[in-house]
């Protein structure tokens, strides 16, 4: 499905709401349906990429009820999951089949994770390599998906990652819950810590030493009552448009500021912008604020290192906010992107070059000059929801008309982005 998106002719003012954090839905969905009695969550992400790890679920036996506003889930404790009568479908959600390799494969069945031609693309190797050394025994075909999960008694074990990975180190403490001995997790630097925030509230016995995770066999999860915060990676997308559409002065509420997120934001704040966070406080174990930006010039930064991992789902949309930087943005160590839903380095460049961006890719990254004025036209999202929305945002600073080619793909994080540009609906 094409969307044309017109040059915004006014400022952005007012308060937006923006949906649940998507990595937060997946595991707790993911923990809940494993927890012994039922788990009421408010405010899960009604993404398409949630809903395969909820249908993948209610697979596996767990039940998983509309309640109001909230989600029930009726846990089948630790060991309690069932053998799937079918291939679990991941859809296109890569969160859903890595973190579901390593729920799956200390089980006493057989399973088979798939998904669409997008998702059969993408590396798993990362993951299923060291769940091996645990014991799995996991067939994939050229380091790819589809994982045929031969469910088998595991052992603990001490992994050293090379590269810092939130979903890697997600499914090997999800794998060591089942397995004998504890299991161990170094990074090399940080990544989301939402999993064992998670599992530390649930009574698991979770163990953190720096950039090590320790996480012993547990017999039983607790259920609990839980709320998920804002998605700051759906966030993203206001804070640039609030940056730098003129005049604009626009408050996000609720939004999670856990620092592994908050890369962004403090790119941002490096470039110039003016974001303050207020109202700080915690649910269900994770920092919330309120964020407020203001329109303002920016400029060039470089980003690398550390800052990249606690950034690594908004570079699209970074790459816009330096269009409009005065000076050159550097975009480097980040070659993890060429490895998401698209190849996010070459999508990304290809796009903006089209509406008139002065962007060169790199092996692991690309350079922008700025502040260059942008152009309307057509362009391609390449099923990419981080990019569709990126462009979307570029289109309220362009001289004319945008048509983004797939702009349907935003409703795997984002359900109803585009109608609420549209019509305004979270701007009061």
């Amino acid at each position: 499905m094409n969307r044309t998106v017109e040059p915004l002719r006014a400022p952005l003012r007012g308060t937006i709401g923006v949906p649940g954090d998507k990595s937060i839905s997946h595991r707790t969905l993911l923990l809940a349906a494993i927890a012994d009695g039922e788990s009421r969550i408010e405010g899960l992400l009604r993404s398409h990429d949630v809903k395969a790890t909820r249908g993948c679920l209610a697979a596996l036996g767990v039940d998983i009820a509309e309640a109001g506003d909230a989600v029930a889930v009726r846990g089948a404790g630790v060991r309690g999951l069932r053998r799937p009568a079918s291939p679990l479908d991941c859809v296109r959600s890569g969160t859903t089949m890595r973190l579901l390799a390593g729920l799956l494969a200390g089980r006493p069945f057989a399973s088979l994770l798939s998904g669409d031609s997008q998702l059969l693309g993408r590396p798993m190797a990362r993951v299923v390599d060291p769940l091996t050394r645990m014991g799995a025994r996991i067939e994939l075909e050229d380091g790819c998906g589809p994982l045929l999960i031969h469910g088998t008694a595991l052992h603990g074990a001490v992994h050293r990652l090379p590269i810092a990975s939130a979903q890697v180190k997600s499914a090997l403490l999800l794998a060591g819950l089942t397995a004998e001995g504890p299991t161990t997790v170094t990074e090399p630097g940080p990544s989301r810590d939402h999993t064992e925030r998670m599992l530390g509230a649930m009574g698991a016995g979770v163990s953190i030493d720096g950039r090590t995770i320790r996480i012993e066999p547990a017999s039983r999860l607790d259920a609990i009552d839980t709320a998920v915060p804002g998605d700051p990676s759906s966030a993203a997308f206001w804070l640039v448009a609030g940056t730098i559409v003129p005049g604009s002065r626009l408050t996000i509420s609720g939004v999670g500021i856990n620092p592994t997120r908050t890369g962004l934001i403090d790119v941002l704040r490096a470039m110039g912008a003016s974001i303050g966070i207020e109202g700080e406080r915690q649910v269900a174990n994770e920092p919330v604020a309120d964020l407020t930006v203001e329109a303002c010039d920016l400029h060039g930064v470089t980003v690398e290192g550390e800052t990249v991992v606690r950034m690594i789902d908004e570079f699209p949309v970074l790459a816009v906010a330096a269009t409009q930087a005065d000076g050159e943005t550097v975009i480097r160590n980040a070659g993890e992107l060429r490895r998401k839903e698209s190849d996010r380095i070459g999508a990304v460049v290809a796009a903006l070059r089209r509406l008139g961006a002065r962007i060169e890719e790199h092996r692991d990254g690309f350079v922008v000059e700025g502040a260059t004025p942008l152009r309307g036209g057509s362009v391609d999202g390449c099923e990419d929801h981080r990019l569709v929305m990126a462009l979307a945002v570029a289109a309220m600073v362009a001289d004319g008309p945008v048509t983004i080619e797939g702009a349907e793909r935003a409703e795997d994080s984002y359900p109803g982005f585009f109608e609420e540009m549209a019509q305004g609906r979270r701007v009061t």
